[in-house]
């Protein structure tokens, strides 16, 4: 991936369009695959009229597509058939639910110049609506001179998708509700948390320059993760102290950062753990499933109680006389112990594991435990996941 930094930022300038109009051909079923990687970007209301519209700019042969909330950005390019320059803004709504309708064909858009009126011809009909001047349009942020690094694809994807549900939603605490990029010359760290679990997911494969670090919000790293998986480009990374630009293939999406500065999330993980819990993977998560329906609706706490080669899970809801448990086969190291845990966190990590078995380390009964796959997953990886403990009521 080549492309020189201004390239990588910004979105091409909105051309006005001629006073003649403008005309271009596309494919309804290419164009309809585009604007739908770009929907999740339309926030549900907008400070702004004109962000309720797509970009459409044409250049050449090259049409750029925009989709924006003025916090993240996303732009696709696409071939199309043109002779004319120029820019509208388009009604999303509208326009997703017309080009769903349609069978694959190719559909010829035409732009009033002077009022922005938009004409949809395809085999079936003719279809208008009300456009309006690209120029109206935000432009994208431009990052001023940036750093860089590349990573694969399927890795960031990896990686979003093992820490982003450990992200936070406090609004007191914004720098909690993204992931935590932590770039070094040995390995990059993602990094999660919301106080009660936190997940810290490392690469050793991927490098990065200089050391640096920054927070990417929740939003356009969903919005990755959704597009992320259908393609084995590599992601060329670009970021400064506000912004940060994910570009591959022909999308490319700016955001701006969490300002603020993350905890320390290496002093909470305890480095001491002398009790080693080693157990299938599936049979706890489901286990726990089970025993959860029974807890408390409040604290949603199960109690882990380990002895010898049995670990016995049980929850009690006293409110209403609930109360299950059941007996799993273990392998253990150390002393027997109790200790209590949200269900739905452990339930959320088991689930964002894949190896067939985990160890639970802990040290005692207050202090956070951690999870950790017992077998190794891909080369250069390594996930660590810690959570909280509940305070057991005797």
């Amino acid at each position: 991936m080549s492309e020189d930094t201004a390239t990588v930022e910004t979105t091409a300038k909105a051309q006005p369009t001629s006073r003649s109009g403008m005309k271009f051909i596309v494919s309804s079923n290419a164009l309809l695959k585009q604007l739908q990687m770009l929907q999740g970007v339309l926030a549900s209301s907008n400070t702004l009229p004109i962000l309720d519209n797509f970009l459409f700019e044409v250049d050449g042969k090259q049409l750029t597509l925009t989709a924006s909330d003025l916090e993240t950005t996303m732009t696709a390019t696409m071939a199309v058939e043109a002779k004319d320059k120029g820019s509208v803004a388009i009604p999303a709504r509208i326009l997703l639910d017309t080009l769903k309708a349609f069978p694959e064909q190719p559909l010829t858009f035409s732009i009033d110049g002077k009022h922005h009126g938009v004409e949809i011809s395809s085999d079936q009909g003719k279809y208008k609506m009300t456009g309006f001047s690209g120029a109206e349009f935000p432009k994208s942020p431009t990052l001023e001179d940036p750093s860089r690094f590349l990573l694969p694809a399927g890795t960031l994807a990896m990686a979003i998708n093992k820490t982003l549900f450990a992200t936070g939603n406090d609004d007191l605490r914004p720098v909690m509700s993204g992931i935590f990029f932590e770039l070094g010359e040995e390995a990059v760290r993602f990094v999660a948390t919301d106080a009660h679990k936190l997940v810290r997911y490392m690469r050793t494969d991927v490098r990065a320059d200089k050391p640096a670090s920054f927070i990417v919000p929740k939003k356009p790293l969903n919005l990755l993760k959704n597009v992320l998986a259908a393609t084995n480009a590599e992601v060329a990374v670009s970021y400064n102290e506000n912004n940060a630009s994910f570009t591959f293939d022909n999308l490319v999406l700016v955001c701006r950062l969490i300002d603020g500065k993350y905890p320390n999330y290496e002093a909470v993980i305890p480095k001491k753990n002398p009790n080693k819990l080693t157990i299938d993977r599936a049979s706890f998560l489901s286990s726990i499933r089970r025993v959860s329906i029974f807890s408390n609706k409040t604290t949603h706490q199960v109690r882990l109680s380990i002895a010898g080669s049995q670990l016995t899970v049980s929850a009690e809801d006293l409110d209403f006389a609930n109360e299950a448990n059941e007996k799993l086969t273990c392998s253990y190291e150390g002393e027997d112990m109790t200790i209590g845990f949200n269900s739905r966190f452990l339930m959320d990590m088991l689930n964002n594991l894949t190896s067939e078995h985990v160890v639970l380390e802990m040290s005692a009964p207050n202090r956070a435990g951690i999870i950790l796959p017992s077998e190794p997953g891909e080369v250069g990886e390594d996930v660590l996941m810690l959570v909280m403990p509940v305070m057991l009521n005797n």
